[in-house]
Order: structure tokens, then sequence, then C-alpha cells
């Protein structure tokens, strides 16, 4: 890896990548390693992001994103701080404490791919990544911390200009800088979503009992409670609230947070209580009308925000990233314009269809279950037993979970592009 010098003139690059996260910075190093000379930009310094106060979420990693995290050097770094899930139980609620008699069981035992998915701390994710980045080709320049300030754009590319006054010039300019995405909005790229009026509150459980590699869900009216297992006796609390209530559980201190968080946890790990710090966030659907426009693309968050019950958000981002560096690799070994609209067009007929797809499922699945009208109650707990019972359909959805259906990218299945 290498880092160019300021200067007056603008800085040639193939690429830009605009948001060095989760997404954008294994997006530089696929890039990098398919021969591009590409900049990657983050606001963020990358030892501010790899402290546990920035970011104590965790990341379901199905076995496509391990292959490709394999691929592009993030993997050898972040293996010892994987945690496997082996088994996701799906259940409607909770009666007196305990999960209601209706669930859905994915098992591993079913699953061709080994694990279902693996649990990682986003800052482990970010740290493994860094350090690949560290080992890149010379063609990877990281520019952190320099925030993008203003864009401007001309038949022959895009310039980047930063905070600290650079000027990045670039053939192809990709957004990953999340929802609230500048570049997007720059390039006129509009949005269609919608607010749920709910918050994911997100934070650290310690317990007495092993999980096993189980990961639960309960669906309860205020919305999903996820309990997601982490390396140790410890599991990821990810639940969504009403807003309302969701601001005074997080106003509590730590008492009346451990309470809240027992209501809907249970006993079934033994004791337990929350340990480090508490998160909160809005939950919404949001999704761009279109994904690309001429020199410029959109990854991850800028392109899709999506409900979390699934635990896909970062998979999704990883296969555009995957699929946007392969269309970009193809489109310059036949000599053709990586920032022309004609190749980005393909990048986006590839994602845009799969994303607005998985958008709607977890939209209706998080309006079908956050209620509890009682017959609605019952048809929804006898699918879901259904679901169960039927082996096609229980390995359809894991085949889907693991990434591995439809139209996969070659760094997804552990390939160079």
């Amino acid at each position: 890896m290498s880092t160019a010098q300021s200067t007056k003139n603008p800085e040639m690059f193939d690429i830009a990548v605009v948001g060095g996260g989760l997404v954008g910075l294994p997006l530089a190093l696929g890039f990098a390693q398919a021969g591009f000379k590409v900049a990657v930009i983050d606001a963020q310094a990358p030892e501010d992001v790899a402290r546990a106060e920035f970011d104590g979420r965790v990341s379901a990693l199905s076995p496509a994103s391990l292959a490709m995290f394999g691929q592009l050097g993030v993997l050898p770094h972040l293996e010892s701080q994987l945690q496997p899930v082996t088994d996701i139980m799906v259940t409607d609620g909770k009666v007196g404490g305990r999960a209601a008699p209706f669930f859905l069981h994915f098992d591993a035992a079913d699953n061709d791919t080994g694990p279902l998915m693996s649990m990682a701390e986003n800052r482990h994710i970010r740290i493994a990544a860094q350090k690949a980045a560290e080992r890149a080709p010379d063609t990877l320049h990281q520019i952190a911390p320099d925030g993008a300030e203003s864009f401007a754009r001309d038949a022959g590319g895009v310039d980047v200009r930063l905070a600290s006054g650079r000027v990045i010039r670039a053939r192809l300019a990709v957004a990953a800088d999340g929802r609230a995405s500048r570049l997007r909005a720059f390039a006129g790229l509009k949005t269609v979503g919608w607010s749920y009026d709910q918050m994911g509150i997100v934070t650290t459980v310690e317990h007495e009992l092993p999980h096993d590699g189980t990961a639960q869900e309960y669906f309860l009216p205020s919305g999903p409670f996820a309990i997601l297992p982490m390396q140790g006796n410890r599991s990821s609390l990810v639940w969504s609230e009403k807003t309302a209530l969701a601001k005074t559980i997080m106003a509590m201190d730590e008492d009346g947070f451990a309470r809240e968080c027992a209501k809907r946890f249970g006993d079934y790990l033994g004791a337990h209580r929350p340990v480090g710090p508490r998160w909160s966030y809005p939950l919404g659907l949001q999704l761009a009308h279109d994904y690309v426009s001429e020199r410029i693309a959109l990854v991850g968050d800028a392109a899709h925000v999506l409900h979390p019950l699934a635990g896909q958000g970062l998979n999704w981002g990883l296969k555009d990233a995957a699929a946007l560096i392969e269309v970009a690799a193809e489109t310059a070994r036949v000599g053709l314009d990586i920032g022309s609209l004609a190749a980005l067009e393909r990048y986006q007929r590839w994602r845009r269809f799969d994303a607005v797809s998985l958008a709607l499922v977890t939209d209706g699945l998080n309006r079908l279950f956050s209620n509890d009208v009682g017959p609605l109650r019952l048809l929804r707990d006898v699918g879901l037993g259904l679901v169960g019972k039927l082996g096609p359909a229980r390995r359809f959805l894991m085949r889907e979970a693991a990434g591995g259906s439809g139209d996969v990218p070659k760094l997804l299945k552990g390939e160079p592009v």
C-alpha cells in the first residue's frame, strides 16, 4: 500500500472509493487486486474505527462473504475472531418467558457449506481489512483521515475535493459512504423509503451457560429481538423497539437497562448481564431508484438500507462490491471505459433486482410480525411451523442466506476476478 503526496494538481486514479468502511475497504482491495490504481477515502482514521467504543455491533458473515475475504487476504486476520453459528431458532414471540411452540429451526447439519454463518465484531472486521490493505498491491492508496467535501464531473472523470485541499480525479467514483451518501446526492440519484417508527438497540451480554453456537430470534409485537452468539459466553443483543420506548430504555441506568434486557432475554442461558456500551439507531427502509449514473456507482448502504431482521446488510453490500469489481475488470480487459454508463448498467442489472427483492421481503416480514393481532399471529405461527417441517423449503432459505444462489460473483466463490 502507498499513499500519494498532496499536490495542487489532481491526483490521477482509475477508481476513487468514497468511504473506507466495512464495504468500502474490501471493495478497494478487490479493485487493487484486479490491477486498478484506486484511492479509498475515509474521514475516520483507521485506529479510531478499530476501537470497541466506535462500533460495538456484530455482523453475520455468510460463507460466500468469508470466501470473498479469503480471496482478498482479509480472512487470515479475522479467522481467530469468528464465532460459527450452527443453529438458528426463529420463534414468534415468547409465552411466560419461554419460546412460543411454533418455530423455524435452521441446522448446519442440513447445510453443505459448513456453519450457517459466522459472527464477527465489526471492529475486528475493520482491523482485518486494514491489515490486508497494508499488504495490498501498491496500486491501493488509502487516504484517511480525510473527508470528501465536493465533487465535479465531466466526460472524462470525476474530481473529488478533500477536506485537506487535495483533489482526486478518477475515471470511476464509487459511493460507499453510507445511507446519507454525499456522492449519491451529487449524482442526483434519488431514493425511496420510509421509517418503521422503530429503533435498533444493540448491546453485549455475558451469560452463565454456553450458547453452543445457536442464534435466537424472537418476533415480538414491538419488533424482532435477536440473540447472536459471540466468542466465549457472550451474545450480542439486537432488538427492535418502538421509538418512544427505545429512547426511554436508552436513558435508563445500568440496573434499569439490565431489567429490560432480562424481560426479553429469558433464562435459557442462566444468569446474564449487559456489559460494555449500548447503541441505538433509527430503523427504516431506503432504496436508490438507480445504482449508477455516468462515472458513478453506489454500493452498500448508499444503495440500499434494509431492516436488520434478516442480518444480510453487510453480505448484500459485499455482494455489490464483488459484482462491481468483476464488471470493471471485464470491461477493462476488452479495452472499454470502466466509468461509462453502458458498462455500469450491467452492474445495476446484476444487483438492483436482488436488493429490491430482499428489501421487500424484510419489510413484509417486519410488518407481518411486529404486531399482536390474534388471527394473524395464529396464521403466521402455522406458516413458520410448516416451513420448518418442509426440508426443501428450509434448505432453499439456507442457500439464500449463504449467498450461494443466483448469479454469484467470482469473489464470492473464492475465485480471482
